[in-house]
């Protein structure tokens, strides 16, 4: 989710500078920004016409005490701890160089997207739910370095030769996230042709694409008034709606709240490769334990 949003009510100048006009703007933007389940909102007046508030105090509004844009954007944490979520570590490739320095040598590759990963860590691999131990991680020709952190990228060699291929994801044995087939999730649809119940298409989920079919179109939201219409017919470009889906195989998932890199997907066209949705997956339904099958 996003945990800050900066308003910046501009034109100041045309309302005369008036501190009730941006107070009551600030206020209806907050409230509708709560109901959207936005943490944290900086409402700051400004004229991008006579720079005012945007890199220096306005002299014009001296009623407002709070930090210029520029200044909030500079200051503003965006930063954080790579150990504040499980370890997530999608394959993206598997190394064999079969050379006479590296002849055992069996390595996968790929960018660490979450959490922090260590020597001697065990692991389970997803979907497969084959388990190991992390024997060394190698980064930029460096050997046996002693942790990968968010967003390293990184490669890990394991205690055992398992089959694991590009679009398998690593992650702690005690801190694993859910596999299903069915996804619940919220889309914002893309794409000019409509998404319909039934449609069959590419869902691309960290560096696996595996078809899958939307079974349900369970809502669409009204932007204005944030009402929830019940089962549309479609969902056309730019609308957003939760949806349900299934896919051939089982994917590991993460809550999207709980971890956005691996709670988030793209569904595209299996005719000509257009991307229609950018998915959000929601885990509140899905009645599984962390690595458990459906």
């Amino acid at each position: 989710r996003v945990p800050h949003v900066v308003l910046a009510v501009n034109k100041m100048d045309l309302a005369g500078y008036d501190e009730a006009v941006f107070a009551s703007i600030a206020n209806e933007f907050t409230a509708y920004a709560n109901r959207l389940g936005v943490p944290e909102v900086t409402a700051i007046p400004i004229s991008a016409l006579n720079g005012d508030n945007v890199v220096d105090p306005s002299s014009f509004m001296d009623w407002y005490g709070g930090p210029t844009l520029l200044e909030h954007l500079e200051s503003v944490d965006v930063d954080q701890d790579p150990a504040a979520h499980p370890a997530r570590f999608p394959v993206q490739y598997v190394l064999r160089p079969q050379t006479d320095g590296f002849r055992d040598y069996r390595g996968y590759a790929g960018q660490l997207v979450s959490g922090v990963l260590r020597p001697g860590d065990q692991v389970v691999v997803l979907p497969s739910g084959q388990c190991s131990t992390i024997a060394g991680i190698d980064r930029l020709g460096t050997r046996d370095v002693q942790e990968a952190f968010a967003p390293q990228s990184v490669t890990l060699r394991l205690t055992d030769n398992l089959d694991i291929a590009r679009g398998d994801i690593i992650a702690p044995v005690d801190a694993a996230p859910l596999i299903t087939k069915d996804i619940t999730a919220t889309v914002c649809h893309l794409a000019d042709r409509a998404l319909l119940p039934g449609h069959r298409v590419l869902l691309r989920h960290g560096t696996m694409t595996v078809p899958a079919v939307v079974r349900r179109l369970n809502s669409k939201l009204d932007i204005d008034s944030l009402a929830s219409e019940a089962a549309p017919l479609s969902l056309q470009a730019n609308e957003i709606g939760q949806v349900t889906l299934r896919t051939v195989v089982p994917l590991p998932l993460d809550d999207y709240a709980d971890n956005r890199r691996t709670g988030s997907f793209l569904l595209i066209d299996r005719a000509d490769g257009m991307t229609l949705d950018a998915g959000m997956v929601t885990l509140a339904d899905v009645a599984l334990a962390p690595g458990e099958l459906p």
